[in-house]
Formats: C-alpha cells, structure tokens, sequence
C-alpha cells in the first residue's frame, strides 16, 4: 500500500463539475482539559464516480488538480440519496 493519506468524510456540495466538497470530522480529547473537541475540515476533491450530496466516501491525497483541489475520491463507502431524505420527510407530515 502507498503512503498516501486517506480520509474519510460526507459529501456536502455536489453542485460542481467533477468536483465534491468533502466534510472531514475529527474527534479528539483536548490533552489539557479533557473535552472532546470535533473539528471540521472541508476538502474539494475530483470525483470520477459521481457522488451525491450526503454520500460517505473515501478520498486519497494526489497531485494538484487545481488551485484547491489536492483530493480524488478512491470510493464511495455508503450511498444517501435525497430520495431517502424526501421519502422520511414525507412520512412526517402525514401524521
């Protein structure tokens, strides 16, 4: 395996061409304090597979695509699609 870095995140904006903007969250203890902090962090990266918004997906580091983009995605790790959202919305307004 190479030693490229990978991250895990959720896709958050799918409105560009063969571009995704990926949401990183990371969770931690504060070595002082001892809250658990979450970071988040945003990445545009390429996308060949054609992710949607709310997707989980793995990205790889790569050379530089483009002025911001340093990121592909390798593989989607878990499909949600709008219709899952629209269809849990539309139960909720029947009751």
């Amino acid at each position: 395996m190479n030693e490229r870095r990978r991250l895990t995140g959720v896709v958050t904006s799918d409105k560009m061409m063969k571009t995704v903007v990926v949401e990183v969250t990371r969770t931690f203890r504060h070595p002082v304090y001892k809250k658990v902090v979450h970071l988040r962090k945003r990445y545009k990266a390429h996308d060949e597979l054609g992710c949607k918004t709310g997707d989980k997906v793995l990205i790889v580091e790569s050379r530089p695509l483009s002025r911001e983009k340093r990121w592909v995605v390798q593989s989607i790790l878990r499909h949600t699609g709008v219709t899952e959202l629209i269809s849990e919305d539309s139960e909720g307004d029947s009751v």
